[in-house]
């Protein structure tokens, strides 16, 4: 099974949770952590499951984040 890596760029993101919905693995959520625009960012909580579908980064209406396959 191909691996995969999400990095987002937190400065930008705005906590709408899209991507989080777009998880087919549902390993995404929203942190407690803000971004200095006061948003919870976007994390990944299980890199080691992500399959580098990119999902999460076609439903991200800013473009925030990247994603690497192995």
């Amino acid at each position: 099974m191909a691996k995969g890596k999400v990095e987002f760029r937190e400065a930008y993101c705005k906590g709408c949770s899209l991507c989080v919905n777009a998880c087919p693995k549902k390993i995404l959520q929203l942190s407690k952590r803000t971004n200095a625009k006061g948003y919870e960012v976007a994390e990944c909580i299980n890199p080691e499951e992500c399959t580098g579908c990119a999902s999460c980064a076609t439903m991200c209406p800013d473009s925030v984040i990247t994603v690497y396959r192995d």
